[in-house]
């Protein structure tokens, strides 16, 4: 598989709502849920600096909330209403990303087993690259594993966000400038 190219690259995120990263969820795994929301942050945050498009979608956000208003903000763009679990079978969602020209569709949200793991496949079968972010999606409990156990099966790739953000990068210097930029923050793990 080769690198992948932040000038092929648009970044969606899927379902990054409250109801999936706090909602009902016990304390330990809201803590993995809130790990995986900075990592989202994050990077979206390096798509930005490489002027990558970014596309949110929501599921019912009148019941499940709107995205988180951090990740939101950095994305500069609404989110748009997903009403069928794989991002794909929804016309509009699809038109935007294609719009893009790009053909790197890299994903993170909730929750992995679901939305993310059927956003990928038909991704997938629309002939986009896809690429799921391991540490940048969630799911309670074992689905998380199996939700990428699915994925992978399926022939989507799996990255992290410290592996992709390198690849996006390509160079030192262009890692320094942008992994380096003081808007950027501290990352949500050590590079």
């Amino acid at each position: 598989m080769p690198l992948a190219d932040h000038r092929d690259s648009v970044l969606v995120v899927v379902d990054a709502q409250e109801a999936f990263y706090a909602g009902s969820l016990p304390q330990a795994e809201r803590a993995g849920a809130e790990q995986a929301l900075a990592r989202m942050t994050w990077l979206a945050q390096v798509a930005g600096l490489l002027e990558i498009p970014i596309v949110l979608t929501e599921e019912e956000p009148e019941r499940n909330g709107a995205t988180f208003a951090p990740l939101a903000e950095v994305a500069g763009a609404p989110a748009q209403v997903k009403p069928t679990f794989g991002l794909a079978g929804t016309p509009e969602i699809l038109a935007s990303i294609e719009a893009t020209g790009r053909r790197t569709g890299v994903l993170a949200g909730f929750e992995t087993d679901v939305c993310v793991a059927q956003s990928a496949i038909g991704l997938k079968e629309r002939d986009l690259r896809v690429v799921v972010v391991e540490d940048a999606v969630f799911s309670p409990g074992e689905m998380h594993a199996r939700g990428l156990a699915r994925i992978a099966a399926a022939g989507v790739e799996l990255n992290h966000c410290k592996g992709l953000a390198y690849e996006w990068t390509g160079t030192v210097d262009e890692s320094r400038r942008v992994l380096g930029a003081p808007e950027l923050g501290e990352p949500p793990f050590r590079l």
